[in-house]
C-alpha cells in the first residue's frame, strides 16, 4: 500500500457507491467482510437506481445554483429531501449560504424521485 498515490478525489453517492462495489465483487468474484458489511448497508440504505441518480444529478447541475458544491449534491442525492426543513440539514455546518428561492427549487426538483425511491422499498 505504501506505493499507492491519490490522483483524484472526488465525492460520489450513494448508488454509484452500490455499483462501483458490484463491479468489484463481479471482477474479484468475492470481497472483504468489510466490504460485505457495505455492501449490506448500501443495500438497506439506497433510494434510487443509477439512471435515476444521473438523471436527479443533472437536474440539480442545471438549475445552475450559485455556490452550490458538487459535494452538496451528492449528499441531497443520497438523502432525497422531502421539503426545506431535511434540504437544511444538509447545509448545517456549511459556510455556503443558498436563498430560499433557490432551496425550494432544489426540494421540486427531488420530490418526482420521491414517489420511485417509495415505489422501490
Amino acid at each position: 500500500m505504501a506505493g499507492i498515490k491519490l490522483i483524484q478525489e472526488a465525492p460520489i453517492s450513494l448508488p454509484e457507491m452500490k455499483e462501483k462495489l458490484n463491479d468489484i465483487e463481479s471482477r474479484d468474484k468475492s470481497i472483504s467482510f468489510r466490504a460485505n458489511k457495505v455492501k449490506d448497508y448500501l443495500n438497506k440504505l439506497v433510494k434510487l437506481d443509477m439512471k435515476a441518480t444521473s438523471e436527479l444529478k443533472q437536474k440539480l447541475i442545471s438549475l445552475d445554483i450559485p455556490r452550490l458544491k458538487e459535494r452538496q449534491i451528492t449528499k441531497i442525492i443520497d438523502i432525497l429531501p422531502e421539503d426545506l426543513e431535511d434540504l437544511k440539514a444538509v447545509f448545517t455546518g456549511e459556510i455556503t449560504t443558498i436563498t430560499q428561492e433557490n432551496m425550494e427549487k432544489i426540494v421540486e426538483a427531488v420530490k418526482p424521485y420521491l414517489h420511485k425511491s417509495k415505489s422501490k422499498k
